[in-house]
């Protein structure tokens, strides 16, 4: 079946198959920020935005997206890499590989949550699995790149 979409600014038409997921359709097309880790909807790599609002692509059928918005990491990647540095500098970058659906789900939810409390952050990140930190550092760049205590 055809789908018609905005991707990053840019309108596509994509032939997919009826059971097929957006996180398949999007690597399909060369969009290399999206990534499957456990096809569970368990770790947040495959996190994209659809209609400003981030899903997890590898649970999510791509005709669902038919008519919507979709924005991936490519598609904001000034602030990405902003908030990129804030990781770096905090020492929370490590292997990089939940990186992009991480990064996707914090800009989400600096749009999102004014003045967001620690708990509130760690709420919101809760679909976000990385394997190679305590989540201190992340915590702590997070903090500092939303500009809250």
């Amino acid at each position: 079946m055809q789908i018609e979409a905005t991707l990053n600014g840019k309108k596509v038409v994509w032939q997919v198959k009826s059971d097929e997921l957006l996180a398949d359709t999007l690597r399909t097309h060369k969009v290399s920020s999206v990534r499957k880790g456990c096809n569970t909807t368990c770790c947040g790599l495959c996190t994209v935005w659809v209609d400003g609002r981030p899903v997890l692509s590898c649970a999510t059928l791509a005709v669902r997206v038919d008519g919507s918005e979709i924005t991936t990491m490519e598609g904001v990647q000034k602030e990405a890499e902003e908030f990129a540095r804030v990781l770096v500098a905090e020492g929370a970058d490590q292997c990089g590989f939940c990186s992009p659906g991480f990064i996707m789900t914090v800009l989400a939810m600096k749009k999102e949550l004014q003045n967001p409390t620690e708990d509130d952050i760690v709420h919101y990140l809760t679909g976000n699995l990385c394997r190679c930190t305590g989540y201190l550092g992340q915590l702590r760049a997070i903090k500092k790149f939303l500009g809250v205590a």
